[in-house]
């Protein structure tokens, strides 16, 4: 291991999720690279092992960042943590990674826990296609915006919320997706006390103000539903064609601009055409 960049899953709640592999590269890395020093410390003292940790978090990220880089130029290996997950994944991590993709160096990405996956798999909504969107704005405004952009989502939306915000962000998503949405909540993946409540928006905000929420939650909330769009019918087509060539257009040119604008074969169109004429 020299002048690369891994990137370790730890634990979202479960110590042993931990994997071998992850451990290895704990163990074989020249330095770690921590969200909170404090939090990995823990982690590496579980596992038995003694590193060299760098701090490295949103506000010291332009500062360290650079740091870390010379010292992976300079031949060393660094291993990068977040407090629990993968990094780089709503992480200051992801910056870490264009830097060093800008500057020609390895980043080795080893699988492991990650609370997107997690929630999404146990939710019971689609997951088919999905979209990650992280954590809301504590901002009012900002949090209202970023749901309102997301109201024709026809894709399962994924967000991460503490339970100090969740009232305020389940009350905004009512008013942007109405109160009958599906929604699960996945609340202390992995730990103890895990728990997944498949419901509504509207039967959610209710539970919550009876039940004060705890926990770390996981919001897995279903898309829009899809809208149907109407076929056009051969005898738009002609009426299309029709129309077009009355205005100057050649027939040929006619039948192509119609078969773009109704989305349809060509061959269907040219055949409406033809029985009208």
């Amino acid at each position: 291991m020299a002048g690369m960049l891994y990137l370790v899953p730890t634990p979202i709640g479960n110590l042993g999720d931990i994997s071998k592999r992850c451990r290895e590269t704990l163990e074989q890395a020249d330095f770690i690279a921590a969200e909170d020093t404090r939090v990995t410390l823990k982690l590496l003292n579980h596992l038995g092992i003694k590193k060299s940790l760098v701090s490295y978090y949103e506000h010291n990220k332009a500062a360290k960042g650079n740091v870390i880089l010379d010292r992976i130029l300079a031949g060393e290996s660094c291993a990068l943590v977040s407090d629990a997950g993968s990094p780089a994944i709503s992480d200051p991590g992801e910056d870490l990674v264009k830097q060093c993709a800008e500057a020609g160096i390895t980043v080795c990405a080893i699988p492991g826990p990650c609370a997107v996956i997690t929630a999404l798999s146990i939710s019971g909504q689609s997951t088919g296609r999905f979209c990650f969107e992280g954590f809301l704005s504590t901002a009012k405004k900002s949090r209202r915006e970023h749901l309102e952009a997301l109201v024709g989502e026809t894709r399962t939306m994924v967000f991460y919320e503490a339970p100090h915000k969740l009232m305020s962000t389940l009350e905004d998503m009512a008013t942007a997706f109405g109160s009958d949405r599906p929604i699960s909540l996945c609340r202390e993946l992995t730990k103890l006390h895990e728990e997944v409540v498949r419901t509504t928006l509207g039967e959610a905000i209710t539970r919550y103000t009876e039940q004060p929420p705890k926990g770390e939650f996981v919001l897995v909330v279903a898309g829009a539903p899809e809208v149907q769009k109407e076929t056009a019918t051969a005898e738009d087509a002609a009426a299309r064609v029709a129309e077009l060539v009355a205005s100057g257009i050649s027939r040929k040119d006619a039948i192509k601009q119609t078969a773009q604008e109704l989305q349809l074969p060509k061959n269907v169109v040219y055949d409406a055409a033809l029985r009208d004429k």
